[in-house]
């Protein structure tokens, strides 16, 4: 084999032209597959000298060429070249310069078609994993932030209007709720995508007689793939893998969008130590909080990935095709600005401090505590629930019409639309109404706390 020629170039009787040697090449984005690329080869030699496919000496020779290899990329010795296309030419090639015409067993019973999708699964395999680590120290932060403000009230929304007083603590453990799906998706992920399509060669299988459950093993899959076309057509685990990425994402923007209005200046809810927060080259009063704004930006770059995947894979009649050649790129980038989004979320967490007083002022606008009153005509007046409805809604009319709140009422004003007797301060207390909701789920700081020790206990 020629030193500067591909390994096909005995078919074609020309070279490829720049143009399409420079678009055709993977090398700058699949030779981050170097380490997974290099463990399959080892673990197909291995098998292959097991199965007495080809001679041992090759094969050790092989397997001591590859770590050889894997030192020069660790240590940025290698030179990785265009012409060959992508990472597993370029270490072919190199192994051929290293061990000589030895090199020449490695792709014995092996295609690029199941050798790229072995090692693309491998990578997303252990990727998966990493995000899990960082979904499970996010949590984590949230957690210590809600332990600190079980009982700091706040107004709960809908439509962005008050609508009930809620615990902070409360509100953050929804995002835990959200994360804790996001685990649960990635989690399944690695369970679908476990099985090894090593062995599958070009999309027939192969006559050499090779032991693919030993390779699955090795390679850390539960089982072998059962349909060799499928197996270098399926891109099925990479869509997953941007699916989870993309509603990790929106999780994480909906957080980040929260964050935003609650520390502009009409809210007041929270502040952020200036470690996490940027100026303006104008104005020297501003401090903005650009890792939100980032999050929820990049969300969109998650979402345009999965998209372009679908897009690719949505006409492509099955088996391989040069198509599926940008799958990885679209994977590596979602996994780094998932990771990128992941890592400032901790960090804006760790680095927020709530203004109770703030939270609790604004709780107490809007007549948050109306279905407070509500209830407890219902329950202690034993009115059907849509007449205490009324009842609260004429008085909401009256204390609005006054421009007081409904703890300011009197008892004389409360009787001309229904006679109780009633703490009134208590009544309409937005603690006390926060603490009432006792129900499973609900906001009272009793739940809350149970609910932290139950998702540290699940976390360990």
């Amino acid at each position: 084999m020629k030193k500067n020629r591909t390994v096909w170039s005995n078919r074609l009787s020309k070279g490829n032209s720049k143009n399409f040697q420079r678009i055709g090449s993977s090398i700058n984005v699949d030779k981050r597959l170097y380490k997974e690329d290099i463990l399959a080869s080892i673990v197909h030699t291995h098998m292959l000298i097991k199965q007495k496919i080809i001679p041992k000496k090759d094969g050790l020779r092989i397997i001591k060429g590859l770590k050889k290899i894997e030192k020069e990329i660790d240590k940025n010795k290698f030179k990785f070249k265009e012409q060959f296309e992508d990472i597993h030419q370029n270490i072919e090639k190199r192994l051929f310069q290293i061990i000589g015409e030895s090199a020449g067993f490695l792709h014995t019973a092996r295609s690029r078609n199941d050798q790229v999708v072995t090692d693309f699964k491998i990578w997303v395999k252990h990727s998966t994993e990493d995000i899990i680590k960082f979904l499970d120290n996010l949590i984590r932060s949230i957690l210590n932030k809600s332990e600190n403000n079980i009982n700091t009230v706040m107004p709960g929304f809908t439509h962005l209007k008050n609508a009930q007083p809620v615990s902070f603590a409360h509100y953050l453990l929804a995002y835990v709720e959200m994360l804790i799906r996001d685990k649960k998706r990635f989690l399944n992920n690695i369970i679908l995508i476990d099985e090894c399509p090593l062995g599958s060669a070009a999309l027939a299988g192969t006559a050499f007689k090779i032991d693919r459950k030993f390779t699955a093993k090795k390679l850390g899959f539960k089982k072998p793939t059962n349909n060799s076309i499928d197996s270098v057509s399926d891109r099925d685990f990479a869509i997953d893998f941007l699916s989870a990425a993309a509603t990790c994402a929106m999780h994480l923007s909906r957080l980040a969008e929260d964050f935003i209005i609650f520390n502009s200046e009409a809210f007041g809810f929270v502040e952020f130590r200036d470690k996490v927060l940027t100026g303006s080259s104008i104005m020297p009063q501003k401090k903005n909080p650009d890792p939100a704004e980032l999050i929820r930006g990049r969300t969109a770059i998650n979402y345009g990935n999965l998209n372009s995947m679908l897009t690719i894979m949505k006409g492509l009649p099955i088996s391989y095709y040069k198509d599926l050649q940008d799958d990885k790129e679209l994977v590596f980038d979602s996994y780094d600005t998932l990771k990128d989004s992941l890592l400032m979320a901790i960090e804006l967490i760790q680095n927020l401090n709530t203004k109770k007083n703030n939270m609790k002022q604004m709780a107490q606008k809007g007549y948050t505590t109306a279905t407070d009153f509500a209830d407890f005509l219902s329950m202690k007046k034993k009115f059907p629930f849509r007449k205490g409805y009324y009842i609260s809604s004429k008085l909401v009319n009256y204390a609005e019409k006054k421009k007081i709140r409904l703890d300011q009422l009197s008892k004389g004003e409360i009787n001309k639309f229904v006679k109780v007797d009633i703490d009134i301060p208590k009544m309409f207390d937005v603690v006390n109404s926060m603490n009432s909701k006792t129900s499973f789920g609900g906001t009272s700081t009793k739940n809350v706390k149970k609910m932290i020790i139950k998702y540290r206990k699940d976390l360990k």
